[in-house]
Order: structure tokens, then sequence, then C-alpha cells
């Protein structure tokens, strides 16, 4: 099933601009955008992934990772295939670029009706858009988020942070939650590795953060790639001065996978010293990823030191924090979605 898209504008010569994301794929006839699921046929731009399912799980909301957002809670998520980058790095790259590598559309319709109340059936909190770039299954997604929204679900992007500013304000009403991976903070990395831009990804972050949507960050830090203390320090600045100190930072762990299999896994020294640099920076929520048992796992109030939510894996140990938000010991706000 293909549904016309949303936000492009048409060009002489049945040419069209996508509008929905950094890249801005003007599309001649019959071709297709970067991501290979947005078709333009005779001047129209149309989704091919619309309502296409070809993942969809019950996953704790600390897989996201999102620490700060309902902890404990389910989330229903879902994705299709397809997306606007070409990381070589990228764990999900069998349905992420199969459209690219395989050049089919796989998948079953399933109504966002049906999503809904698959994700009230298994008594999820919310409606989890992962797995791969929800931004290029953006018509799904918010129909989707409408539907939640008014059944009482919550919902979430897990993302590389590169759509673009109309594309935030058509979802901010409906989104509750992002995860946005800032994968380095030179140019050069992504253009080498991604095959995108940086300044979009900011231009996202800070966007998002204005929409009052509640933000978390990934870093996933590889050797010899984006592991530079001063690059590291650069990241730490930009979400203390542009998102808040109270931002979560996710420094997660690099494991060798697709084309960079002959690649080295990250020291977790590496990611203890990224701590570091995020700490003196002022951050004050810290987290290291794909480190199973590490005690900068966990969260700690950044006033009194007091373990509020221990963690055991994706699995909540101990959780100590009010409804209100706050410490129980110190009383201080400790900022995220707590109900």
């Amino acid at each position: 099933m293909k549904k016309e898209a949303l936000l492009y504008e048409k060009l002489s010569e049945n040419k069209v601009k996508c509008l929905l994301c950094g890249h801005g794929c003007v599309i001649p006839d019959g071709k297709r955008g970067i991501c290979r699921i947005r078709l333009n046929e005779k001047g129209t731009l149309y989704s091919l992934v619309y309502g296409r399912p070809v993942a969809e799980a019950i996953d704790p909301i600390e897989k996201k990772p999102l620490y700060h957002f309902l902890p404990g809670s389910l989330s229903y998520s879902i994705s299709t295939v397809g997306c606007n980058f070409r990381c070589l790095f990228c764990q999900n790259y069998h349905i992420s670029q199969y459209p690219v590598e395989e050049r089919g559309i796989p998948g079953e319709f399933v109504s966002p009706e049906e999503i809904v109340e698959r994700a009230l059936f298994y008594r999820a909190k919310s409606i989890s858009y992962t797995y791969t770039e929800p931004t290029i299954y953006f018509e799904y997604a918010l129909e989707i988020a409408k539907i939640a929204k008014e059944k009482g679900l919550k919902n979430v992007f897990v993302s590389n942070g590169y759509m673009s500013v109309k594309a935030i304000e058509l979802i901010a009403p409906y989104l509750d939650g992002i995860n946005v991976d800032l994968k380095s903070f030179r140019d050069d990395f992504y253009k080498k590795l991604c095959g995108a831009r940086l300044r979009p990804v900011l231009d996202s972050l800070k966007s998002l953060k204005k929409a009052g949507i509640w933000v978390e960050v990934t870093t996933l830090i590889i050797p010899e790639k984006n592991d530079d203390p001063e690059e590291l320090k650069d990241i730490a600045g930009f979400i203390k001065d542009e998102l808040g100190a109270e931002t979560p930072w996710h420094i997660s762990r690099f494991y060798p996978t697709y084309k960079m299999q002959d690649h080295y896994p990250t020291p977790v020294e590496t990611l203890e010293k990224a701590y570091e640099i995020g700490k003196a920076m002022g951050l004050k929520f810290i987290y290291l990823g794909n480190v199973p048992g590490h005690p900068l796992d966990n969260t700690y109030c950044p006033s009194c030191g007091k373990l509020l939510i221990k963690r055991a894996g994706f699995n909540i140990v101990k959780l100590e924090i009010t409804e209100e938000g706050r410490c129980p010991a110190c009383g201080a706000e400790i900022e995220g979605v707590w109900k």
C-alpha cells in the first residue's frame, strides 16, 4: 500500500522536493529519495511503507534507551524497513538498509488502529517508533501517535535526529519522549560513516527541546572514530548549553557489526573517561550503555548521591523517586517523566 507523503513540494518537470528530513531530496519522476521508501510518481510523492511494519515487539522502555521516562514500563515497539542514513556500524542494518540492498518493501498491512489495540492488549504504557529511523515512516507513525494519545498511551521516537523542523512541528503535539543519537560532533564523521551531516541533527535537538518533548541523547563511542576527549567535551558542552544539564547522556559501547566488523570493541575505560568528561562539564545524569552490571548504569541523585534507580540490564531492581519526581532523601528535583 502506498500513501501520499506529507511535507513535500511540487517542482517543474514533475520533480518534487521532500521536506521531511535534513537531506531535502529533489526527486525526479519515477525515482526515490535517499531513504529509498519515498517514490515520486508523476509529481506526487508517496510513502511505500505506510502500514507495513516488519518488526513488532514488547520492550522495556529502558531498551530505547530512556532512563527518565516511565521506568520499568513496557513499550510496544514497531518499525518498517528503510533509513535516511547509511551508518557503517548499524546494528539493525538488515531492516534499515533493506530497500537499498534488497530493493524490496516487505511487510503486510497493519492499520494504525490495530497497532494501538495491540499495545493496549499487552498493557504497554507507550508506543515506540524504533529499530530503524521513524522519520522515514512518518505518515504511519503520526497517525498511530494521534490514536495512541487519545487512548492514554505515550509516544516515543528513537531517532537519528535528522527530521526537519516542519516534521517536528507536526509530531510534537503527540510525541512525549525521544532518544536521539548524537553520533559525533564532527561533520566529517557524519559524512564518511553515516552519509549525512551534523548540523541538521543539532538543529533538530534544539527544536525538540524547545517543543517540550522529553529528550535523552545517546552517543555510541567508536574507538579511533569519535573517542577523542576534545570531541566528547564538545558533545557534553552542547548537551548542557543547548538542551540543559538535566538531559540524560547515554554513552554506549561499540561492538563490531555490519561494515565495521574488523574494528574492535570500545574499552570500558574509554566510556568511564567520557563519563568523567561529562560530569566535569556539568551534566547531571550520564549512563554507560552496553556494559551490563556497571554501577554507572544506575541513577543517582545529583545533589546527595543517593541511589535512586538500580538497573540490572533492562530490568529495574530498585526505584526510589517520588511521584513528584524528587529524591526521597534530600528533596532535589530529578527531571524526567515519572507518571
